[in-house]
């Protein structure tokens, strides 16, 4: 029975169809590819104690909070940082990022709480968040610029978000 379906011209298309489509969603060859993004990273300041932010804008960058990267989905590693821009701006630095290319990743800022584990691979799109742009590159320093329009104390943490899976890659809280 199995013979005579496979010797049908119309099961081989769909088979290849189903092939290709599989190839496309998944793309299994990121997983044996690395993207490296250098970018210039912000020279900052380290805010003094109780240095207030309502004096204005600082005259050099400054490191608003910052944290490291834990794995969820994929291994991660890094550094992400909320960095405030002399003119009042804001951006967030990947530095030496280090995780697994996969397909449609994004960069988060979100208020959800990093949780380790398979228990925080999906929680950063249950609540507030705003996508800075797609991932770079899965290795190196990046920079994202943070619309004018996110208030950034709403946000408390950084996901490297797979959107066609919904799922977490790595994830920072910003302290």
């Amino acid at each position: 029975m199995l013979k005579r379906v496979l010797s049908k011209p119309v099961t081989w298309v769909v088979v290849v169809l189903l092939g290709v489509a599989g190839l496309y969603w998944f793309q299994p060859w990121r997983l044996f590819t690395d993207t490296t993004v250098t970018e210039t990273l912000s020279t900052v300041a380290t805010p003094s104690p109780g240095e207030s932010s309502a004096a204005g804008p600082p005259a050099e960058a400054v490191v608003v909070r910052s944290g490291s990267f834990i794995t969820h989905e994929h291994a991660t590693a890094g550094t992400a940082r909320l960095v405030r821009n002399p003119d009042g701006s804001h951006q967030v630095e990947l530095v030496g990022l280090d995780t697994s290319n996969g397909p449609d990743l994004r960069v988060w800022l979100t208020d959800q709480e990093v949780r380790e584990g398979s228990a925080g691979w999906r929680v950063f799109d249950d609540g507030k968040w705003s996508e800075l742009g797609r991932l770079k590159g899965n290795r190196g320093d990046q920079v994202y610029p943070v619309p004018a329009s996110v208030a950034v104390d709403d946000y408390r943490s950084i996901s490297i978000w797979c959107k066609r899976f919904a799922v977490s890659f790595g994830a920072a809280t910003l302290r």
